[in-house]
This record gives structure tokens, sequence and C-alpha cells, in this order.
């Protein structure tokens, strides 16, 4: 794809450091590259049940990382989550693995690509039930105000889940006890394969909180210089004591919702021209090429570099046994408090 020029200077746009720019091209390369492959695997029959892939919404992840205290601020998210586990600095390889249901995985091979867990990175999901992150993300911000570590929750769900009963019980809950919460609707046009505009009678996600009391704000989704900038505010009023924040990512899915959808909902040309138009990753090399931040030998480099984390973990993924079934009565009970 021919390269679009990157965009010139605009008031109020946020800029990222040269470290910051290059490290957003990386994370996200690696999430793209990842999910291809894992596209191919599911596609070969080594990766079973539903698959669910992030390609075209790297920006948003990848930015609110970049803004939290990563490893300490607790994420949680639906069942698109491996883009999320890698930023968050989980090995490519056990994601792969539990991919593909062998021991090497996050979750010993028994949760598959919808349910993925991180205690050590402060992960908590991966959850299939449409919605449910967001009541357990609250409970996360309810864990970080007892205890007074000054940590944020953050809780990722779409635009279908955003019209779920379980998200406003949720909403009110935090307002009300002004929990430490940041809560980010990746909105990427369809609800499976019903558009935002058919299934929401107000579409702007961000005014959801408006009736508990909770502000909140549309961000370009597609961009993660906008993503990470309000993501460091959300962030910090949440850490501040002032309570919970939305922040709406408008972005977009290139493929379908899952893998076994043809997402015929939508046309060729709409895919095409925001690939053309708005691609996260095309935005940032144009950027880095741009301001001489790195050259296309870099490029190369890096292309090579994440092309050869993708086959290790593809190739141990492929490799790895599978787990025992004595597997199956582990970590089904955790012991109590003081036990």
């Amino acid at each position: 794809m021919a390269r679009k020029p990157a965009d010139k200077p605009k008031a109020n746009i946020p800029e990222l450091t040269k470290d910051q720019e290059l490290a957003a091209f990386r994370d996200m390369l690696l999430i793209r590259r990842f999910e291809e492959k894992a596209g191919q695997m599911y596609g070969m029959g080594l990766i079973g049940g539903f698959c669910h892939l992030y390609i075209g919404q790297e920006a948003v992840v990848t930015g609110v990382t970049m803004a939290s205290h990563k490893g300490k601020d607790a994420q949680i998210t639906g069942y698109r989550d491996h883009g999320h586990m890698l930023v968050m600095g989980l090995d490519p390889k056990g994601v792969m693995a539990e991919l593909t249901g062998r021991q090497g995985g996050l979750s010993k091979g028994k949760g598959g690509s919808m349910h993925m867990f991180s205690n050590e990175h402060r992960f908590y999901g991966g959850n299939g039930i449409v919605g449910a992150q967001v009541s357990l993300g609250t409970g996360l911000a309810f864990a970080s105000k007892y205890r007074g570590d000054n940590t944020v929750s953050i809780s990722y769900f779409g635009d279908g889940a955003s019209n779920q009963g379980q998200v406003y019980e949720s909403f009110n809950m935090a307002k009300l006890w002004n929990l430490p919460a940041v809560y980010i609707i990746e909105n990427n046009r369809y609800g499976m394969g019903t558009a935002v505009t058919r299934a929401s009678g107000q579409p702007n996600l961000s005014l959801r909180g408006v009736s508990f009391g909770i502000e909140g704000e549309q961000v370009d989704g597609m961009d993660v210089r906008m993503v990470h900038d309000a993501a460091k505010r959300a962030i910090e009023h949440a850490r501040s004591g002032k309570g919970p924040y939305i922040l709406e990512m408008l972005t977009y899915r290139y493929r379908g919702h899952s893998m076994s959808d043809p997402a015929k909902y939508r046309s060729k040309d709409e895919v095409s021209t925001m690939r053309a138009e708005h691609d996260p990753i095309e935005q940032v090399k144009a950027r880095i090429l741009d301001k001489r931040y790195g050259d296309e030998d870099w490029f190369k480099a890096v292309e090579a570099e994440i092309r050869a984390i993708v086959t290790e973990a593809a190739d141990f993924a492929t490799a790895d046994t599978e787990p025992a079934p004595a597997e199956l009565y582990t970590d089904v009970y955790v012991d109590g408090l003081g036990a």
C-alpha cells in the first residue's frame, strides 16, 4: 500500500516524542503481524473455537497503555484480547500457545482466544460474556480504592456491549463511590454485524455516563497521538480522586467480528478507504519518516524482528504439548483470605 503523506501540523494536535513514536510503531506492528499469523493458523485448523482479531484497532490499546502505569494499573477487556496482552508485555509465545490450547499458554491452554489472564501483569482477561468485564473492572477499581494503592482500573468494551444493563449499574456504582475507573469504549462501528446507528438511540457513546455525572469524550481511535493524550487526561482524572471517566475511541476493525464472520454487512470500499486513509500504523510510519526518526532500513529491521518473534511464537504454539487431563481440576478455587 502506498504511504499516505504525514498530516500537516494542526492546532491542538498532541505530539509524541521520538521514543514514543518508535515504540508505538513497534507495538502496533507486533499486534498486526501476530493477529495476521493467528488468522492463518485458524484457517489451518490449529486454533479452534472462537477467534476475534484486533487488526485495525491497534492504536487504542497502544496509546492507552503508554499513558498508564504499565504493570501496576489493572486492565480488563472482552474477547478481542490478544493485542492488549502483547502491549502489556506478555510473552507472545504464551499468547499464541493459549490460542492453540497448549500447556505453555497463559491460561495453561484452558482459556483459548477468549479467556486469557495474567495476575502478574495485572491483566484480568479476556472475558466472553458481553459487557461482563465492565462490572469486573469496576470491582478492580473498588479494590484499588479500598487498598489505597493509587492505581487505576481500565476497562475496555465495544459499542455492542455499551448497551448492556450491567454497564450502567457499574457506571452508577463507580460514580457513587468515586472509583478510579476509566472506561474505554472501542467503537469499531459494528456490534457483531449491526451498525451502531441501528442499535443505539444515542450513537455518541461518550455521553452514556451523563446521567450519572461521569465525564466523557470522543477520541480519534485510529491516531495513537490522540488516544495517548486523551488517556493521560482520563487516567489522571481517575487517579487524582475525581472518579470515573469514559473515553469513546472511534476505531475500526478490518476483519469480521470473528473468524467465522464474512462481514457482508459492509462494503469493500468502506474497508479499503479506512485502510488507505486512516490506518494507525501507516500514520506513525509517515511521521517517523517525515521527522527523520528512522529510515526505510530501520523499518525493515523492525519488520524482520517482529516477524521473527511471531514465527517463534507460532512454532512454540504448534510444538508444545497439550495440557494433561488433570488440569481440568486446577485453578477452580482460590485460598481464602488468611488461609
